[in-house]
């Protein structure tokens, strides 16, 4: 509801300004300019892009409405996931977690944590660290090394989208300037026998053009991107935080402490605090 807040703000604050210089709001309303600058950067987008980002970066900038999809509650459970993963090696051994590694939506560990269950990005990431991890002959530093360069790979896929969406904001404002020219251009071409007022009002709407573009650039498109990339990014910190945990506990750290390790790498705001955390890893409600 902030990304919404943000863009009634913009959307108020420009139009009220205008109104309040004199200006009447029906004289921006030019269609042919829109369908100009919006349909060139459309095709554009659809140019430099495949199928697959176009589709995520749509998906992704409608997401923006929602919430987060890790809040500190989800964090808590995440953690207390590995926890009873990291519990049940060290009790049973890691050959008994092939069974809840091989179908994860039938195992009773990772069923008490639909929420974690429904992103299957995020289990698969789980599940292929447990089945190198059962393999028994990587190194610490091994395992560390592999799934940062898989994060790496990780991150940078998720960054696409928010990327794409910038480049569509660094062409508006040239495609409200070929908005602006063509309107020019039609206004060269009605001067003879047109008077004053039908000038000026071609003139005007050729302009609209140059600040359609840049209004669109600047107060929405940019800014969306801009959102997209901070959200992919914090919802990369997951993946970091069970890397950690699953590293801590290949070093040899029992449960707790490793799952102390991966905490320590979330933001302040969604964070959980060591009590509250210890009391959810013991059963109680965090």
């Amino acid at each position: 509801m902030f990304f919404l807040a943000g863009s009634i703000v913009v959307l108020a604050c420009v139009l009220g300004g205008f109104i309040m210089e004199g200006g009447q709001v029906l004289a921006l309303w030019h269609p042919s300019e829109i369908i100009i600058i919006l349909g060139a950067a459309l095709g554009a987008f659809m140019t430099s892009n495949t199928p697959k980002v176009a589709k995520q970066a749509f998906v992704g900038a409608l997401g923006l409405i929602k919430g987060p999809r890790y809040t500190r509650a989800d964090y808590a459970d995440l953690l207390k996931l590995i926890y009873d993963i990291l519990m049940k090696m060290r009790k049973d051994g890691v050959l008994a977690l092939e069974a809840e590694i091989e179908k994860p939506h039938e195992s009773k560990i990772f069923g008490n944590y639909p929420r974690i269950l429904a992103d299957h990005h995020m289990i698969e990431f789980i599940t292929d660290c447990l089945r190198l991890m059962s393999g028994g002959n990587m190194e610490a530093h091994e395992l560390e090394s592999l799934l940062e360069y898989e994060l790496e790979t990780h991150h940078k896929e998720a960054a696409e989208p928010a990327h794409a969406v910038q480049g569509v904001a660094d062409a508006l404002p040239g495609f409200g300037i070929v908005a602006a020219v063509l309107g020019i251009v039609n206004t060269m071409g009605s001067l003879e026998g047109a008077d004053t007022a039908e000038i000026g009002h071609k003139v005007g709407a050729a302009l609209v053009g140059t600040f359609l573009g840049i209004l669109v650039a600047y107060g929405f498109v940019g800014p969306i991107a801009s959102a997209m990339g901070n959200r992919a990014h914090e919802e990369g910190k997951a993946f970091e935080v069970v890397k950690m945990a699953l590293v801590a506990s290949v070093r040899g750290y029992n449960p707790q402490i490793a799952v102390e390790f991966a905490r320590k790498l979330l933001f302040a705001d969604i964070r959980p605090t060591f009590a509250s955390l210890e009391a959810h890893l013991k059963g109680k409600k965090a």
